[in-house]
């Protein structure tokens, strides 16, 4: 768990992680160089969970790549699916991280919200949803590596 007290803003009890997979942990189906090792360091303190529609038809190689299981979506609704996710993990324990148009409910629910900038886009309404906005996957990981990020951007 992550435990902070924000500004302003309060107590921050984080025990889970949410991470969308295609544009956040991956481009093109394949997952981006360096995130299996930060998501690996954070495993002690956060429980991780995967969540996509497999865009790209490559989820069984990621998961095998982080030794996870990710959460398959079914066609149709992928925002509505993705934030009763979050709420069947108690929302208020949840980070999520996202940048597509189906994680903006997801980031808006969590306790904290991350948008992050992607290749693949970044859908407006996501990074209005979110309570933090990230240059790339890596450096928004980084922040629950350093918590203290967290409470200097967050602040009120």
């Amino acid at each position: 768990m992550i435990e902070l007290e924000i500004p302003g803003r309060g107590n921050l009890q984080l025990k889970r992680l949410v991470l969308d997979v295609n544009g956040t942990l991956a481009v093109d189906g394949r997952l981006l160089e360096g995130v299996a090792k930060r998501l690996s360091a954070l495993r002690d303190r956060l429980e991780v969970h995967l969540v996509t529609a497999d865009t790209h038809g490559q989820q069984f190689a990621i998961d095998r790549q982080l030794n996870l299981q990710a959460v398959r979506l079914q066609p149709g609704d992928e925002a509505a699916q993705k934030a009763a996710f979050v709420r069947s993990l108690d929302a208020g324990t949840v980070a999520a991280i996202g940048q597509g148009a189906n994680d903006a409910e997801m980031l808006r629910l969590a306790a904290l919200g991350i948008c992050v900038l992607s290749r693949e886009g970044t859908a407006v309404e996501t990074l209005l949803a979110a309570d933090l906005a990230a240059p790339d996957i890596l450096s928004a990981l980084e922040l629950f590596e350093k918590p203290l990020r967290l409470v200097a951007s967050l602040r009120k």
